[in-house]
C-alpha cells in the first residue's frame, strides 16, 4: 500500500471535509497577527481541541496552509483561527475582505485527550500555539461530566492579539505583579496568566515554563496528582514544557508545529521521530498528530 493510499484508511475516513469557506470577520493585531472567522458548518460540527484546517489563502496559490483551531460554534457553523503574516501565503490571507470564500480542508489531526482522572488541566500555549490551548479551555468549561479546573499560561514576544487585562481571578503561588490575563477567560471563569520577555505590564517576566513551575511549585502532592500539561507552540518551547513535565513526573500531551505540503498524509513531508512500542518510528504530524505523548518524542 503506498504512502498515499494509507492515508486514507479507516481511522481518517470521512473525517475531513472540504468547504467553501465564507469569510465572516477578519480582524488585524499588532505584530501582523490576524483572527479570522469563517463560516464552514461540517468542520465545525467535527472539529475538536487539536485539530487544525488547511486553508487556501488565495486563487492565484495552488498551496495550502495549515492553520490551528482557535474556536468553533456548532450551532452558528463558524470556525475562529489565528494566524501571524509570516510568508507569502498568509500575507495574501490577510489581504482576504468579508464576503470572500476560501476553500478548506478540515478538520484534521488526532486531537488533545483530556484525562477526567486528572481535572486540573495545565494549558501551555506560546505564539501562534496560544489557539489549541484557547479551544481546549472551551471544551473543558462545557464538558459537565468532570469538574475541570485548568490554569492557561500564554507566552508571546509580540503583543498578544487580545487587550491584556488584571484578572479577577486569583492563582496562588504566583510572583507578585503577574495579574495580566486574558479577558476571554475570566469571562469563562477560568484562570490565565501571560509570560513575556518583552516587558508587558502585568505578565510576568520570563519563560512559560518558569511561571509553569512557581504555579506547580504552590501545590500539594494530592494536587499534583490531578494536573496532566497540555500545550502547543514552538519546538524549543515544547522540549522545555516536556523537561518540565517531566520533573514534576507529570503526563504531558504536546501538539507539534511542523512545515506541510499536503496535510492529509500523502506527502510525508512533516515526519518526526516518535518512540513506539516497537521501536523509533518516523510519525506524519497531520494525521498521526498533531498531537503526541510528549516523552515519546522529547525523550531526553
Amino acid at each position: 500500500m503506498s504512502v498515499a493510499s494509507s492515508a486514507m484508511t479507516k481511522p481518517h475516513r470521512d473525517t475531513i471535509f472540504v468547504e467553501d469557506a465564507k469569510v465572516l470577520a477578519h480582524q488585524s493585531f499588532p505584530g501582523e497577527q490576524y483572527l479570522l472567522r469563517v463560516h464552514a458548518p461540517k468542520c465545525a460540527a467535527n472539529a475538536e481541541p487539536g485539530s487544525f484546517v488547511h486553508i487556501s489563502c488565495d486563487p492565484a496559490l495552488p498551496m495550502r496552509r495549515p492553520m490551528s483551531i482557535m474556536r468553533v460554534s456548532r450551532e452558528e457553523g463558524w470556525v475562529e483561527m489565528l494566524y501571524k503574516a509570516i510568508g507569502d501565503g498568509t500575507r495574501l490571507l490577510a489581504q482576504r475582505h468579508v464576503g470572500d470564500v476560501l476553500s478548506m480542508m478540515g478538520p484534521i489531526g488526532i486531537p488533545f485527550t483530556p484525562d477526567p482522572a486528572r481535572p486540573r488541566a495545565l494549558l501551555i500555549g506560546g505564539g501562534v500555539g496560544i489557539p489549541p490551548m484557547v479551544f481546549i479551555a472551551d471544551h473543558l468549561r462545557r464538558d459537565k461530566k468532570t469538574n475541570w479546573k485548568p490554569f492557561v499560561i500564554m507566552g508571546s514576544e509580540v503583543p498578544f492579539p487580545f487587550k491584556v487585562q488584571p484578572s479577577s481571578i486569583m492563582v496562588p503561588g504566583l510572583p507578585d505583579g503577574v495579574i495580566g490575563g486574558m479577558p476571554l477567560m475570566d469571562d469563562w471563569g477560568i484562570p490565565s496568566r501571560l509570560a513575556s520577555l518583552q516587558g508587558y505590564a502585568g505578565c510576568f517576566e520570563g519563560y512559560v515554563t518558569d511561571l509553569a513551575r512557581a504555579w506547580l511549585d504552590n501545590l500539594d502532592e494530592s494536587q499534583r496528582n490531578e494536573v496532566a500539561i497540555y500545550t502547543c507552540g514552538p519546538t524549543p518551547m515544547l522540549a522545555a514544557v516536556a523537561k518540565l513535565a517531566r520533573e514534576f513526573d507529570l503526563p504531558c500531551q504536546v501538539s507539534l508545529e511542523e512545515h506541510m505540503a499536503c496535510a492529509v498524509g500523502g506527502c510525508a513531508g512533516c515526519v518526526v521521530r516518535v518512540e513506539t512500542d516497537a521501536g523509533p518510528a518516523m510519525k506524519r504530524v497531520c494525521v498521526d498528530g498533531p498531537v503526541f505523548d510528549a516523552y515519546k518524542v522529547f525523550t531526553g
